[in-house]
C-alpha cells in the first residue's frame, strides 16, 4: 500500500513576522499551510491508500479558532478525497488536564468521513482501516506523570520508576505484535522520543519530560513501517535496515535551532518485509540565518559585523539573527541602523547583543577549589556571572544529569 506520512504541522507558529494584509493571517503561520497544501495536494494527486499525521498539529492546546478552521480545511479536503487518514494526538495537541478535550478532538466528534483520530495506545486491524489490507499500533503522546498516577510508585526510586514505565509500554507493544496477522503489513506509529534519535532544539525542553521508547522496540522486524513524529530532525533510527523508523521532521523550520535542516515529508511503498521509503523535500521553507561575530577591537566594527553576514541579496526573506560578543564599553560603536539597511530585505532581523563582563569566583577564606564538587563550583560561577535565576537552575539540573550519567557510565564518560 502507498502511505503518505507526516507529523509536526505546527500551524499556529507565528513568533516572527508581520500579518498578511489580505487574510489577517501571521505570514509565518502562511508559511506553515503552504507546506500542508504541497503535502495534502501531493496526497490527493498521488492517490495514496492512507495517510498518517504522527502529531502535533499546533504549537499548543489552545489553538485559536482561526487556525482551527485552517487545519481543518486542509484534513476536510482530504476526507472529501476519500483519503483515509490517521491522526495521533501529539504532546501540544494534549491537555495536561484529565477530561479536557484534546486540540484535534472535532474530528472526533463530528465522526468527520475517512478521518480517525488516534488518542489512546491501541491495536486497529483491517475492519478499523476501512478494509485497507494493513494493521496499525498506534501510541499517541504519553507522559510519564499520567502513567505514573495510575502506578503505585510510592518508596521507589525515580530512575526505577522510568524504567517501569517504558517497560509497561513495551508490555502492550509486545502483547498487541502476537495478536497481529502474521500475512498483513504492521505499521508502528508514535509521538515520542526513541532511544538513539538525533534531537535538534529541542534537545534542552525534553530532558527529563520524555518517556524514551527502547530502539529494540521500534526496530523489531515484526514491523513494516514505523511512522514516528516529535523529533524536528528528518531522520530514520534504523537507516538501512528493516523496518524504516522516520521521523519526517517538523513541516516547516520552527527556529534558529532547525536552521540547517531540510523539510520533508515521505511517500512510503509498504509491503510485508520489503518496504521502500521516498523523502520529499518541501521547497519553498523560508530560510533561518544565524550568524555570530565576536569583537576584539574598537576598530571598523560595523564592517567586521556587516562581514559576518551573507550578502545583502542572499538575504531576501529570510529569518536572521546576528549574536555580537564584544566588551562592554564598545557597545557605542555597534551601528544598528547600518546592519539593518544591509539586511533590508530579510523577513525579519535580529540583533543580540551579549557585551561581556570578566566574572570572578571569590571563594570564602575556609573553602579551596579542591574542597568544591563540579556541581558546588558551577552554582558559585552562576552567581558570579549574574547569571538569570531561572537559568542557571536550568543548567544546573542539566549538569547534575550530565555528571550522574558520567558517574553510572564511567566507560562512556571515556
Amino acid at each position: 500500500m502507498k502511505l503518505l506520512h507526516f507529523a509536526d504541522a505546527h500551524i499556529d507558529m507565528a513568533n516572527y513576522g508581520r500579518h498578511d494584509p489580505e487574510t489577517g493571517l501571521p505570514l509565518r503561520v502562511l508559511d506553515f499551510l503552504k507546506s500542508l497544501d504541497t503535502i495534502v495536494d501531493t496526497a490527493i494527486a498521488e492517490k495514496v491508500d492512507m495517510v498518517i499525521f504522527a502529531g502535533d498539529a499546533y504549537k499548543d492546546r489552545s489553538p485559536a479558532p482561526t487556525f482551527q478552521r485552517e487545519w481543518g480545511k486542509r484534513i476536510i479536503k482530504l476526507s472529501q478525497a476519500k483519503i483515509p487518514t490517521l491522526l495521533l494526538v501529539g504532546n501540544h495537541d494534549l491537555s495536561p488536564a484529565i477530561g479536557r478535550a484534546h486540540a484535534i478532538q472535532e474530528f472526533d466528534t463530528l465522526q468527520v468521513p475517512y478521518v480517525k483520530v488516534l488518542a489512546k495506545p491501541e491495536l486497529l486491524s483491517p475492519k478499523d482501516l476501512w478494509d485497507l489490507p494493513v494493521q496499525v499500533i498506534a501510541l499517541p503522546w504519553i507522559s510519564r506523570s499520567g502513567l505514573m498516577a495510575a502506578m503505585d510508585t510510592t518508596d521507589t526510586p525515580l530512575e526505577e520508576v522510568f524504567s517501569n514505565l517504558e517497560l509497561q509500554i513495551s508490555g502492550w507493544v509486545n502483547a498487541w505484535l502476537k495478536e497481529i496477522d502474521s500475512s498483513l503489513p504492521t505499521i508502528l506509529t508514535a509521538h515520542a522520543s526513541v532511544q538513539g534519535a538525533m534531537f535538534g532544539s529541542e534537545r534542552m525542553v525534553m530532558l527529563g519530560a520524555d518517556l524514551v521508547l527502547p530502539a529494540s522496540l521500534v526496530k523489531d522486524n515484526r514491523f513494516d513501517y514505523v511512522a514516528l513524529g516529535h523529533i524536528h530532525k528528518p531522520q530514520d533510527v534504523n537507516k538501512g535496515a528493516h523496518p524504516p523508523v522516520i521521523y519526517p521532521g517538523s513541516i516547516e523550520r520552527v527556529d534558529f535551532g532547525e536552521a540547517a535542516d531540510d523539510r520533508f515529508f515521505v511517500i512510503v511503498d509498504v509491503q510485508k518485509g520489503n518496504t521502500k521509503v521516498e523523502w520529499r523535500k518541501l521547497t519553498g521553507a523560508r530560510p533561518f540565518v544565524e550568524r555570530r561575530a565576536v569583537i576584539r577591537s574598537g576598530e571598523n566594527v560595523t564592517e567586521i559585523l556587516i562581514a559576518a553576514l551573507p550578502k545583502s541579496k542572499d538575504l531576501d526573506g529570510a529569518i536572521v539573527k546576528l549574536t555580537v560578543e564584544y566588551p562592554r564599553e564598545y557597545d557605542s560603536l555597534i551601528d544598528e541602523a547600518a546592519l539593518r539597511k544591509h539586511a533590508e530585505n530579510a523577513f525579519e532581523f535580529h540583533l543580540v547583543k551579549r557585551p561581556q563582563t570578566e566574572a570572578r569566583i571569590r571563594l570564602s577564606a575556609d573553602q579551596t577549589v579542591n574542597s568544591l564538587s563540579p556541581l558546588d563550583l558551577l552554582d558559585q560561577y552562576w552567581h558570579a556571572a549574574n547569571a538569570d535565576p531561572s537559568d542557571a537552575d536550568a543548567l544546573q539540573k542539566l549538569a547534575r544529569e550530565i555528571l550522574s550519567d558520567d558517574n553510572e557510565n564511567p566507560d562512556d564518560a571515556l
